[in-house]
């Protein structure tokens, strides 16, 4: 059986996400495809960040942070009413819940849509963020696959 897989229909992994994505756009989540998950899979984390915000804002920004996204979803359309499926949306490092798109403020940046297949749901209060949630999927990984896409203002 192939590993898990992490895809979006709006741009090829490594390419440039288009900007209607951006914060200062639209600010709408890009459709997502999943993959060969795992038979044991119960739920979903999602995570997208920007490791190279480090140099700017001094850490890894997180855009968006997505737990107990179902099991058996193979398909996140873009704009997703993720609550309307069960999911919920932590805090963003805007002070949000739900997606804060990529708004680099230097250069082009890379950002990296993070899939993790979990055998169990998370039990996390509505402003959790990236850590919380790492926190508490921690032992529950059994299979994690990575997107990356560019953007630059």
């Amino acid at each position: 059986m192939a590993d898990l897989q992490l895809t979006s229909p709006a741009f090829e992994d490594g390419a440039r996400i288009p900007e209607k994505y951006g914060y200062t756009a639209d600010n709408v989540n890009p459709p997502l495809e999943i993959a060969n998950a795992p038979s044991s899979t119960e739920s979903f984390l999602i995570v997208v960040d920007d490791p190279d915000a480090r140099e700017p804002a001094g850490k890894i920004w997180d855009h968006w942070v997505v737990w107990n996204v179902d099991g058996d979803t193979e398909s996140i359309p873009e704009d997703w009413d993720l609550e309307a499926d069960g999911a919920v949306a932590g805090e963003n490092d805007y002070g949000e819940a739900g997606w804060g798109g990529p708004n680099p403020p230097d250069r082009e940046h890379t950002y990296r849509f993070l899939l993790y297949a979990l055998d169990d749901r998370l039990d996390l209060s509505r402003d959790a963020t990236k850590d919380d949630a790492y926190d508490a999927a921690e032992g529950n990984v059994v299979d994690k696959a990575q997107l990356e896409g560019t953007y630059e203002p």
